[in-house]
Formats: structure tokens, C-alpha cells, sequence
């Protein structure tokens, strides 16, 4: 007999399996207040010498500074609201809080390297007075604070997209603050002010490069893109080769949140077999060798019937195990017959 349609299971491996990944959530929140309350102390400071000082460099660091405190800030909601366990129609909980401040770090950094582009651009163009002095003294002390918030994110759960995220602001922080003492070392020993516009050229793309791979990255969770480890069509072919899978289909791959991926798939055993020990089989396979603790599995014998009611609208490529190779597998269907 078939197994009942949607019968799930969490492979050998899955047992008790949690989400955790060396670092508790707590721990996580610690750390990221540690470091916000470095960075909102700093950021003040810096807004005051940078208009001081006359510095467009010093003004980026400090807005780049501001999105830190934002990102860390989201970082910390997103965790708590992660937290909650599922209810009504959010059947996943509010995992997807994490992504979303993710994505929201990476717009933030785009939006603002361009207008910095801008600004920087002007300033080469028209070079204002800076105070080198100031500059190279605020870099410094910006370098110092930042390493130590870099430190303190560094040692949070950074297999988070969300976490990864904040990481991301205050590591190119710390270059842009290397690139702003610099700066203001060249202006303080050659007068040559539009150094201070190239080191806010140098911090502009250090924000494009961070903001374009966090869009990509929570873009591709959002759109249910399979984790960039796994490949659904080997996966698949890999399936098939489980002895007795005759077929699979309507394959899944995605990612729930960031660290988390799942799995769903319909898979066809030959008749006689053993269907609810083959899913096990394949649970095994998705665990061990995919780290895919979580799958549903919907497994019936290969009739006709079940042909016929479940292969009827394909969603994805069908993979079929050879005949020949598959102990007491049916015979694979007609490659010119219907995807499923």
C-alpha cells in the first residue's frame, strides 16, 4: 500500500534536531547591544567633528555609522520576533523578520553609497577646506571602536543572514575608517583636501558591494531559490538512485530563513516494495549528505493510477531511475509521454 499523501519525516539525523548553531539567541542579543552601544556612542561624537573638521569623510563614516546602529537595532527585533513560535497564519512563525531587516540593510547601503557617490564626485570637482588634524585623529579612534564592535558580531550566530547582515555594516565600517585616517594623514602632511572625497569614494563602494550581495543573498530566500549547496536537478537524479525509487517529481528545494533549508518532493517506488521504508532511506540521504533535516515526502507505489492523479501538472523537471538499475523498479515511463 501507498504511504498516506504528505507523510513527512526528519531523516536519520533529524531527531531532535535544532536550529541553533553554537551560539544561543541570548548570547546573540548581548553581543549585538555590546556593539550598538559602541557605535551610537562613537556616531555622535563623529557627526560633531566631522562638521567640525569640514569633512565629507568623516560625515559618511557617521551616516554609514547610522545604518550600523539600524542594522544592529533590526537585528535585535528580528531576533526577538523570531523567537516566537508559530500561530494563526504565520504557520513558519516570524522567521522571515531576519530577511527582511537583512534586505533592508542592503537597500539602505545602496541608496546611500550612491548619494555619497554624488556628494564625493562634487567635492573632487570642488575641493573644500578639511582639517586634516581632525580627521586622521576621529579615523583612528573610529578604527579602534570598530574593531571592537566587528569582534564583538564576529562572535554572534553569522550563519544568519540577518546577523551576517549587521556584520557586513560594521566590517566595512572598519575599512572606511582605515581609508579615513588616511585621508586625513594626506591632507594633514600634503594640504591635498580632495583626499578626504577618495577615501568617501573608497567607503561608497565598500556599501555597494555589502548592499548588492545582501539583496542577492535575502533575495534569492525570498523568491524560494534552492541554497546555493544544492543543486534540485543532481539532488534529484541522486534521489532516483535510492534502490526502488522508480521516479521523482515536483522536487523542492528552499530555504525557510537563512541556516534553515527544507525540502518537499513525490516520489514513485515500484510495486512490492517497501514505500515507508525507501522514504526512509531517502530522509537518510537528504540528512547525511544535504543536511536537509526537514522534507515532506509524499510516497506511493508506481500504478498507473497514481500516474494518472498525482503527474498531471508538472511543477519542475521529473527525474526517472533506469529500469534496468533499479531492483524491482517498473519500467521508466515513455520519455515522450507527458513531464508527469
Amino acid at each position: 500500500m501507498s504511504a498516506p499523501a504528505g507523510e513527512s519525516g526528519h531523516g536519520a539525523g533529524g531527531a531532535g534536531h535544532g536550529h541553533g548553531h553554537g551560539v544561543s539567541a541570548n548570547a546573540d542579543r548581548k553581543l549585538l547591544s555590546g556593539a550598538l552601544a559602541l557605535i551610537v556612542g562613537f556616531m555622535i561624537a563623529e557627526v560633531i567633528v566631522g562638521f567640525a573638521a569640514g569633512s565629507l569623510a568623516l560625515v559618511t563614516d557617521a551616516a554609514h555609522m547610522l545604518t550600523d546602529a539600524i542594522a544592529i537595532a533590526l537585528a535585535l527585533l528580528a531576533i526577538r520576533l523570531a523567537a516566537k513560535p508559530p500561530r494563526g497564519g504565520f504557520t513558519y512563525g516570524f522567521k522571515r523578520v531576519e530577511i527582511l531587516s537583512a534586505q533592508a540593510n542592503g537597500i539602505t547601503l545602496l541608496l546611500l553609497a550612491v548619494y555619497f557617490v554624488y556628494e564625493a564626485v562634487s567635492r573632487m570637482i570642488n575641493p573644500p577646506e578639511v582639517k586634516g588634524a581632525l580627521v586622521l585623529i576621529t579615523g583612528v579612534v573610529g578604527i579602534a571602536v570598530n574593531v571592537l564592535a566587528t569582534w564583538l558580531i564576529s562572535k554572534a550566530n553569522r550563519s544568519s543572514l540577518n546577523v551576517e547582515g549587521a556584520f557586513q555594516h560594521i566590517l566595512n565600517d572598519l575599512f572606511a575608517f582605515i581609508a579615513t585616517a588616511i585621508a586625513g594623514l594626506v591632507v594633514l602632511l600634503t594640504g591635498f583636501a580632495r583626499a578626504d572625497a577618495i577615501a568617501a569614494l573608497v567607503v561608497a563602494a565598500l556599501m555597494l558591494k555589502a548592499g548588492i550581495s545582501l539583496v542577492r543573498e535575502s533575495g534569492r530566500i525570498f523568491l524560494e531559490a534552492a541554497p546555493t549547496a544544492i543543486d534540485p536537478q543532481a539532488l534529484g537524479v541522486e534521489l532516483c538512485g535510492v534502490p526502488g525509487v522508480v521516479e521523482v517529481h515536483d522536487l523542492h528545494v528552499w530555504e525557510i530563513t537563512s541556516g534553515e533549508p527544507a525540502a518537499s518532493a513525490h516520489v514513485l517506488v515500484a510495486e512490492g516494495l517497501d514505500c515507508h521504508q525507501i522514504r526512509i532511506q531517502i530522509e537518510q540521504v537528504l540528512a547525511d549528505r544535504h543536511h536537509l533535516t526537514h522534507s515532506t515526502l509524499q510516497v506511493d507505489h508506481a500504478t498507473a493510477d497514481t500516474r494518472a492523479a498525482h503527474c498531471s501538472d508538472s511543477h519542475g523537471a521529473v527525474h526517472r531511475a533506469d529500469a534496468a538499475t533499479t531492483a524491482g523498479a517498473a519500467p521508466a515511463a515513455d520519455p515522450a509521454s507527458p513531464a508527469h
